[in-house]
Parts: C-alpha cells; sequence; structure tokens
C-alpha cells in the first residue's frame, strides 16, 4: 500500500494560520464578553470615558500578547490587569488636575442602569457608584483606596481577590478599604433613585429657570443648595463653587435671560440618574444634573467642557 503523500509546505502554513485565527477571534470574543465590566472599573477610577477605554484597549493589547492557556479565569485576569493600569494612569492625572482651570468634574457617561440591574436594591447600589456626586466624593480617595472601594462597593468583590487583583495581603486590602469608606461616608451623598421623581423636579427646575421664576426656583432649591460647574476654562462657567440657594437661583435665572436662541434641550440618563443634555448649533453645550436630596435640589452640576461632551455628540 503507497505511502500517504507528506503534507506540502503551504498546508501546514494554511493550517497554522487558520489555528492562529481561531485563536485571535476567541481572544476576542472573551474580551468583548467582559468589556462592559472592564470599561465600568476604569470609569469608574478615572471618571473620564476617554482616560477609561485607552485603559481598556491597553488591557486588550496585554490579553491579546498574553499566553492565555496560562489563564484559568479571564474575567479575573482582565479584571486585574485593568484595575492595575488605571491605578497607573489615576497617579498620572492627578497631577494634571491640579493646574485645571475651574472646579474638576467628571465626564457625564450614558448608562442603562435599569437594563444592567433592574433589581432594586441592586440598582441602587450599582447607581449610586457611578454618579457625578459619588465619583467627585471618591477624588478624595488614594488611586490604591479608590481601586479597593470600586471593587468591593460597585462589583461586589471579596477582600480576598481584590488583594490578588492589587497584589496585597487581605489584611492591607481590608484597611484600606476602611480608610475609603470613611472618607466616602464624610461626604457621601443621598442620591434619589427613583428616576420619575427625579425626573419631575428636574423638568421643575427647567421651566422655572427658563420662565424667570425666581420664586419657583428657590423653592426646589436646599437650604445649602451649591452649583459646580466645570468648563476646564474652554468655556463659560462659573470659575468657582456658587454657594447658597439664594445666589445659585440668580445665576441660573441670568444665564436663561441671557441664552442665545435655538437650544435644543433633552432628558436622558447620564451616570445612573436623570440628566439635561443641551445642544446648540448641532453640538452638545452643556449637561446640566440635578443631586437630589429629601425631595431638594442639593447639587446643581453643569458641565461645558466641550471635550468631556465629546461622547455624546451622537445622544
Amino acid at each position: 500500500m503507497p505511502n500517504d503523500p507528506a503534507p506540502h509546505a503551504t498546508d501546514v502554513t494554511d493550517a497554522a494560520h487558520v489555528s492562529d485565527a481561531g485563536q485571535a477571534g476567541h481572544a476576542t470574543e472573551v474580551f468583548e464578553e467582559h468589556r462592559p465590566v472592564l470599561h465600568g472599573v476604569a470609569y469608574r477610577m478615572l471618571g473620564r470615558v476617554a482616560d477609561a477605554e485607552d485603559v481598556v484597549q491597553d488591557a486588550w493589547l496585554r490579553w491579546s500578547a498574553a499566553d492565555r492557556s496560562e489563564v484559568r479565569e479571564p474575567r479575573a485576569y482582565l479584571v486585574r490587569v485593568t484595575t492595575r493600569l488605571a491605578v497607573d494612569r489615576l497617579r498620572h492625572v492627578q497631577s494634571r488636575r491640579e493646574s485645571y482651570v475651574g472646579p474638576w468634574l467628571p465626564e457625564p457617561l450614558a448608562t442603562d442602569i435599569g437594563a444592567i440591574a433592574p433589581d432594586t436594591a441592586e440598582r441602587a447600589v450599582f447607581t449610586e457608584s457611578v454618579t457625578l456626586a459619588m465619583l467627585v466624593v471618591m477624588e478624595s480617595l488614594s488611586p490604591l483606596e479608590r481601586a479597593v472601594f470600586v471593587l468591593r462597593e460597585a462589583f461586589g468583590y471579596p477582600y480576598a481577590e481584590i488583594a490578588g487583583v492589587l497584589d496585597r495581603s487581605e489584611a492591607a486590602v481590608r484597611q484600606l478599604a476602611g480608610r475609603a469608606r470613611q472618607h466616602v461616608q464624610e461626604g457621601r451623598p443621598r442620591f434619589e433613585v427613583d428616576a420619575d421623581r427625579q425626573r419631575a423636579l428636574t423638568e421643575r427646575f427647567l421651566a422655572a429657570a427658563a420662565g424667570d421664576d425666581l420664586e419657583g426656583l428657590l423653592s426646589l432649591l436646599a437650604a445649602d443648595a451649591r452649583l459646580v460647574g466645570d468648563s476646564g476654562g474652554k468655556a463659560k462657567a462659573p470659575l468657582r463653587i456658587i454657594e447658597s440657594p439664594d445666589k445659585v437661583a440668580r445665576f441660573l435665572i441670568g444665564v436663561a435671560r441671557t441664552a442665545p436662541p435655538g437650544w435644543e434641550v433633552t432628558l436622558l440618563e447620564l451616570n445612573g440618574g436623570i440628566a439635561v443634555l443641551m445642544h446648540h448649533g448641532g453640538k452638545p453645550d452643556s449637561v446640566v444634573q440635578l443631586d437630589i436630596e429629601d425631595g431638594r435640589i442639593q447639587t446643581v452640576y453643569i458641565v461645558r467642557n466641550p471635550d468631556k461632551l465629546a461622547s455624546l455628540a451622537t445622544s
């Protein structure tokens, strides 16, 4: 019986290419499955969509180059890589923020918390971790404290797993968690979870400001209300936080009076809550979101830095 012919070199090469392509496709599939979690971790760590996307892209490069045969739990591996990259980047960007013009606010993020966490209790926890108010509070944490807080409070990771992610002992992670929790509790906002009440109060707020109704606006503001505007020096916005309901209301009425015609106003979900997206000339100009406590507006957040509105251009 004649021997089988030896495989041609081209056949072997083609088979290798097919095998490589299959492995690459599987790697991509696995990474895309976990991308939402990775982006969620990175955004909560950094507060900017572009920075979070850069970190996730770096994580992909490391994943694609890794010996994946040695990875038993891809999600754990990817979260570890993403968290460490985010910690490194946060250390770098914190120095940049020291020279930021005016107050710094996180970049607004389009969300759909109802689809991610439909259960009321789970929704409350997940929503709180991504609000502008909570992200502002987390700015007081060190990079490692923030990583522990995000992984523990937002994603429910056990201390032992967080220790593996950060290459720290479990005792050290518990200490970091305790310090982070204390800092957050000192400035923790009480977030209004009910979307219908958020929307109703936001609509009343808009109507009062647009209608030159100073008394109506004052009736919506808490006794210690304040306004925080973020322009980065690239648009008109207060360079200092405005304190007291009277000053906040008069500022908003003044802005409404001098606003040029042609504004388009949309209500949508940003950072887990109802927000106002204002377009002018076909471009996103401002995001306004209210921090509500006990049915009153505690803080008015206004983001006008065009760099932080770019991701909302199609919203």
